[in-house]
């Protein structure tokens, strides 16, 4: 292959990673979204719902077993704070089952499988110890 070939596979390579760059950033966004009456709570990218347990403490979850079933891990690797929030307010936890999740201000995030649609918010409240996570 000569090198004007070489070099114009390059620039097409390095052009499609600049303009996939941005959608990538965003993949991993963690938003504020807002409704009556729950007022303004943390979504993924997709709009579905954050949660926190009020029996988590601080980096740690415990939420295990079953209580998983119901209440999925949100973990990503990175997380690109949107609508305000700072990123140095996510971090990741190990927890003792040895996966991932992630924390927003130290406490362990969770969705909800009662949610089905960008939005619901049907976990707010559950047994008492089950909120929205808001920013």
């Amino acid at each position: 292959m000569k090198i004007s070939h070489r070099l114009a596979a390059l620039t097409v390579a390095v052009a499609a990673l600049v303009v996939a760059a941005p959608a990538l950033a965003d993949h991993h966004a963690v938003k504020v979204a807002k409704k009556d009456p729950v007022g303004s709570f943390l979504t993924d990218t997709k709009g579905m719902t954050l949660y926190i347990f009020k029996k988590d403490s601080a980096g740690k979850s415990a939420c295990e077993g079953p209580c998983v079933e119901k209440w999925p891990l949100y973990f990503r690797d990175a997380v690109a704070a949107k609508d305000g929030l700072k990123a140095e307010d996510f971090g990741t936890i190990t927890r003792a089952d040895g996966k991932k999740q992630t924390t927003y201000k130290g406490m362990p995030l969770y969705y909800f499988a009662g949610d089905k649609a960008a939005g619901d918010t049907a976990g707010q409240g559950v047994k008492d110890v089950w909120y929205v996570a808001a920013p």
